[in-house]
């Protein structure tokens, strides 16, 4: 995609595809890499809505003046200070040195603060337009999602709202930009995966935003990553609202931390005990192993999580300490959970993981199941007595979210 892309009347997707990183934010996978998504607006002035990651100035550019045809840059939006957002601003301030740039009150010091810049800004209120002859542009803050100064914009001439992070997703695009050209399972889990990561944690702030975008007449969405709805944005907006409602498919996520197998063997029953149970969606992570996205978007998904650890130094095995302190973090809400530890010669681990369900405020299944050295054949059925327990309890749960 070397070329600018029309995507609405006057309107041009001037992003990128970055094959090449791969940790989004240094921590989280991307096997499909992930897009960066910025637009142009051209009216009677012209419109840069958001820019792109620092190392791709120059297809940048390239795309945005193929767009402008010699006409200068009057405005840039920054929807987001986030720097895979804004990373060319300061570029494009010497390309274009009139350019105004456009944010709310929380963006403007930020911009000092990044790059400097204290002057030719318009700050904007929620709600404010600007008419750029041709097109109105109207804004709106959604702050936490996900930092305190995201805003979005809104064509009310095309009905394109540009969403900044808002119901973005991890991956590049793969042929074409839209969700009317790529099938629904191409795009929606690598959605899901981007929302338990990078938005899950601010799932009430979102409700917030949905009520307040409730009131546009939208016609397309547009993020700032992944895929472009212009089909049907009704199904993403009610994925949001689902997903910031904490509701969950019928499964369980298992996730064991294991020196030398022996609480592998523990986790393994417990899947024995949720499968004999009926539960289907059954997901076994190890945690010294898994790309923690793909636990925590699984952890988002399905209503059940177990968790099982030897103990290491008398503490968690330290892969299912960094998991427990990222989910804590996360706040996933309205999940089941059981919990199994292991030791040697000192307890820890399974004191740990009651510590984990105290402050995540999960609903508990039991047994809870200590384990001294290696599990005996009675340790293991009570392993599955835990999954069997979890299927009965899960069974029941009332949301399946559309997955096809």
């Amino acid at each position: 995609m070397h070329n600018a892309i029309s995507v609405a009347k006057d309107t041009w997707w001037v992003g990128v595809n970055d094959h090449e990183t791969d940790l989004f934010e240094s921590l989280w996978d991307l096997p499909q890499g992930v897009s960066y998504n910025a637009y142009v607006v051209v009216g009677e002035k012209t419109v840069a809505i958001d820019t792109v990651k620092g190392p791709w100035f120059g297809e940048y550019l390239y795309k945005l003046e193929s767009v402008l045809k010699g006409r200068s840059l009057d405005y840039l939006v920054v929807n987001h200070m986030e720097p895979d957002h804004s990373g060319l601003v300061s570029q494009l301030r010497l390309r274009y040195p009139d350019v105004t740039l456009i944010g709310n009150v929380k963006t403007l010091p930020m911009l000092k603060g990044y790059y400097g810049i204290e002057t030719n800004t318009l700050e904007v209120k929620d709600g404010q337009t600007l008419d750029i002859g041709g097109h109105v542009l109207q804004f709106a803050t959604i702050p936490m999602v996900h930092w305190p100064e995201s805003m979005v914009t809104f064509d009310t001439t095309t009905g394109v709202l540009f969403s900044n992070d808002a119901f973005g997703g991890y991956g590049v695009h793969e042929g074409n930009l839209f969700d009317d050209t790529r099938a629904k399972s191409r795009w929606m889990g690598e959605m899901q995966r981007y929302y338990a990561t990078i938005v899950g944690r601010y799932s009430n702030v979102v409700q917030s935003a949905l009520k307040k975008l409730g009131g546009l007449d939208i016609n397309c969405i547009y993020p700032s990553h992944g895929t472009l709805f212009r089909r049907d944005v009704q199904q993403v907006i009610d994925l949001y609202d689902r997903w910031s409602r904490c509701e969950a498919e019928c499964g369980a996520v298992v996730i064991y931390g294991s020196m030398y197998g022996n609480t592998k063997r523990m986790a393994e029953a417990v899947c024995t005990g949720l499968s004999d149970g009926g539960v289907q969606n059954i997901h076994l992570y190890d945690s010294a192993r898994a790309g923690f996205s793909f636990i925590v978007s699984d952890v988002w998904r399905y209503s059940g999580l177990i968790l099982l650890s030897c103990t290491y130094n008398t503490l968690l095995f330290p892969p299912m300490e960094s998991i427990c302190s990222k989910l804590l973090n996360r706040m996933p809400k309205n999940r089941f959970l059981g919990i199994a530890g292991s030791y040697s010669w000192s307890r820890g681990a399974l004191d740990a993981l009651r510590d984990f369900a105290e402050k995540s405020k999960f609903e508990r299944v039991g047994p809870e199941v200590e384990v001294f050295a290696s599990p005996t054949e009675a340790d293991l059925n009570q392993c599955m007595e835990l999954g069997g327990n979890m299927a009965r309890r899960i069974g029941a749960c009332p949301v399946t979210l559309p997955h096809q």
